[in-house]
């Protein structure tokens, strides 16, 4: 593995032992909505920004992330180096973040986010951009296909679960903020990284 990636799965490793060990690490450095503690909630703090994607709820939400980051977050750091794809992970936690925080004050809700998957769903949609003929495995129904197929469906799965409510406690927003984030700056980094052929 290359050395952010393998870096960032060690720190998420690491820290979700240290949850096991010391639970009330959660409440401060997950991310509360603004104004969460007049409603009952812990206050908002902007190192929660970053801090939340380091956090995890239980060891199958970190296996599915971490699995998710070595699988594609190896490949897309061989394309960006280490600095822009540090750039690019972290700018996908933060748009997941920013997404999030717009959500909860539309909708009112209070409750805390945790998890890398925001920063998964950026990596996922490089992926997907950069590698778009490699074959991707869905896991539930195991169904092969092409990467760039695979981010759409994920795309508009996590809108129809999102708009839908489907799947109650997932931060479905924050994953398409991920994305967003993600394809903005790809966007704005476009003609400086040359696109995989494979």
């Amino acid at each position: 593995m290359p050395p952010v990636t393998t870096a960032l799965i060690v720190a998420n490793v690491a820290i979700f032992l240290l949850q096991g060990l010391a639970p009330q690490i959660v409440v401060p450095f997950a991310l509360w909505p603004l104004g969460s503690s007049a409603s009952g909630g812990a206050p908002f703090m902007p190192w929660q920004l970053f801090s939340y994607a380091f956090l995890h709820g239980s060891l199958l939400h970190l296996g599915f992330n971490m699995f998710a980051l070595y699988m594609f977050g190896s490949a897309v750091e061989h394309v960006f180096g280490p600095r822009r794809y540090t750039i690019f992970y972290l700018v996908s936690v933060l748009s997941a973040a920013i997404t999030q925080l717009i959500v909860a004050a539309l909708t009112g809700a209070v409750y805390p986010t945790i998890g890398a998957s925001g920063a998964v769903f950026g990596l996922l949609l490089a992926y997907g951009m950069y590698f778009p003929h490699n074959r991707v495995m869905l896991l539930f129904p195991p169904i092969p296909m092409r990467a760039r197929v695979f981010v759409v469906v994920y795309a508009v799965l996590e809108l129809f679960l999102g708009v839908t409510g489907t799947q109650p406690g997932v931060a479905h927003f924050a994953h398409l903020g991920g994305m967003a984030g993600a394809y903005l700056l790809l966007r704005f980094w476009r003609g400086g990284i040359r696109r995989s052929s494979r």
